[in-house]
């Protein structure tokens, strides 16, 4: 039998050269293996969940910058693009928000001061910030009621992009959500909030598609057409948060060769869609984390699944090579 070869080891970075290739990480993994593949492969970073708000402002008026900045300062020291996300999402809202005793105008004001104060502390050293992350509803595209909408208004993701611009006029703001290829009533949702947007001159530079996806889906014509609507709009596209589950229905215990194969064609079709896009409309691709067994997908759906480009022992997999050949 011959013995499996490894594969190629070209970084992603030296073939990604018309956007950046980036990757989210966490401060406490700066260092060893995880700087190395960080350093040699990768253009742009991302916190995986440290710059959220309830990490850094945990209770009102105590912000607590030290994992965020930990990860700038990398950011800046190896000379990485680096991502924010994200200003608000629902899901990382601290007690004291979610909470909130005053006034819907205090609340707005504490909202508004929380994202002046994180873009301004990073204004010059952020490139771009995640604004606002999944504020639509899955299936039936309407506004999530989440905390910020009930105290803000329906209106409320226009007010944060224009608080994130106040705070710095040269950031580039990305909406981000999950989903976009495959639920038509949220990507149509998406696009409603985006031309809304656009129509009363509100900042808004990008769209974010999170691309959580699967071995056996979405199609790539799912993927181009999907994309294309960023395009339309003269906005920035990032495929923000890529992972490729190749375990959703947990039928399998280890990972098996038709899989890894199947990952790896699902991913080189999701970077020629990206590679394809005009260049003033390229932005990024965000693989989200390192390693399979630190990927969120694990610990989400509690059954084992290899959603990324390196194995647990930090080895390129076939995705890797999947990556470098959707750029061919």
């Amino acid at each position: 039998l011959e013995e499996e070869q490894p594969e190629p080891t070209t970084y992603l970075k030296d073939k990604a050269t018309s956007f950046y290739v980036g990757v989210a990480m966490k401060s406490n993994n700066l260092n060893g293996k995880y700087d190395e593949i960080i350093t040699h492969e990768f253009t742009s970073i991302t916190a995986e969940y440290e710059m959220k708000m309830n990490v850094i402002l945990p209770s009102k008026g105590q912000y607590n910058w030290s994992q965020s900045d930990a990860i700038v300062n990398y950011g800046i020291e190896n000379e990485l693009n680096i991502h924010g996300h994200a200003l608000v999402w629902h899901q990382s809202t601290p007690d004291w928000i979610e909470n909130f005793t005053g006034t819907d105008a205090e609340f707005e004001q504490e909202i508004k001061d929380y994202i002046t104060a994180v873009v301004t502390r990073y204004k010059g050293k952020i490139k771009s910030w995640d604004v606002v992350n999944e504020a639509v509803l899955d299936g039936n595209g309407n506004l999530r009621n989440s905390v910020f909408r009930q105290r803000m208004g329906d209106d409320y993701i226009s007010k944060c992009f224009q608080f994130a611009r106040d705070a710095d006029p040269d950031v580039l703001l990305f909406y981000n959500d999950y989903n976009m290829t495959e639920d038509q009533a949220k990507q149509d949702a998406v696009f409603d909030i985006v031309d809304d947007m656009q129509n009363r001159n509100i900042p808004i530079d990008g769209v974010g598609f999170q691309m959580h996806i699967r071995y056996n889906g979405p199609s790539k014509a799912k993927m181009e057409s999907a994309t294309n609507r960023i395009v339309e709009r003269d906005l920035l596209a990032h495929y923000s948060e890529v992972d490729v589950r190749v375990n959703p229905n947990n039928d399998i215990t280890t990972l098996t060769d038709e899989r890894d194969i199947a990952q790896k064609i699902k991913l080189t079709e999701l970077v020629e869609v990206y590679n394809a896009l005009p260049s003033a409309n390229k932005y990024a691709i965000t693989i989200w984390g390192i390693k399979d067994n630190d990927s969120w997908i694990i610990d989400l759906y509690n059954h084992p699944d290899w959603p990324l480009l390196f194995n647990s022992s930090f080895e390129a997999k076939k995705a890797h090579t999947g990556f470098l050949e959707g750029l061919e």
